[in-house]
């Protein structure tokens, strides 16, 4: 699915959120190499799961043409900073229902970015009659599950010891959900 671009103007930075397109492909590979390694709240380590711009490019192509789903980037003088995406499932017992990620390059943090990418997202799916959103958040990063919490998403369990980072020890993964 394809949105209309929205502007935001927050403590003196400019930067639209739109759908993602054909042409950020190459952009969005290098960005998401950089975002693995700049926290350890998402899933990867720098490089894993490598995806290029051939890849990008299906990506983006089979999000625009699904009803279920929704590639959103956050876009700061040109340049990519962060994007989002609902993934919806073509199995009939979980059409009603996407997944929700989100990440957005460290230097922009603090902008509200990530929340309005999640703003959209729920604007989105609301509009389009999904009555689930779910995602998943590492245990420590309490400032995302306060916004999700405030965004009407409530925890429905957690998945223990799910992840090891690189302090070797075992982190908690929290199951999160939003109903219409």
């Amino acid at each position: 699915m394809v949105i209309n671009q929205q502007i935001y103007h927050v403590k003196g930075l400019q930067y639209i959120i739109r759908s993602a397109a054909a042409s950020d492909a190459g952009e969005l590979s290098h960005l998401r190499v950089q975002l693995d390694g700049e926290t350890e709240n998402l899933d990867r380590e720098p490089g894993e799961g490598y995806m290029d711009k051939a890849n990008f490019e299906v990506l983006i192509q089979r999000d625009a043409e699904s009803k279920r789903n929704l590639f959103l980037v956050a876009v700061v003088h040109n340049e990519i900073v962060g994007f989002s995406r609902c993934e919806g499932n073509e199995l009939k017992r979980f059409s009603h229902k996407v997944e929700f990620g989100v990440c957005v390059a460290k230097e922009h943090w603090g902008y509200g970015i990530g929340k309005e990418l999640l703003q959209q997202s729920i604007l989105w799916a609301d509009c389009a009659g999904i009555k689930k959103m779910t995602l998943n958040v590492l245990e420590t990063n309490k400032k995302a599950i306060d916004l999700y919490e405030k965004s009407g998403f409530e925890i429905e369990g957690v998945l223990k010891n799910d992840k090891v980072l690189s302090d070797g020890k075992f982190y908690s993964t929290v199951v999160m959900g939003r109903f219409v």
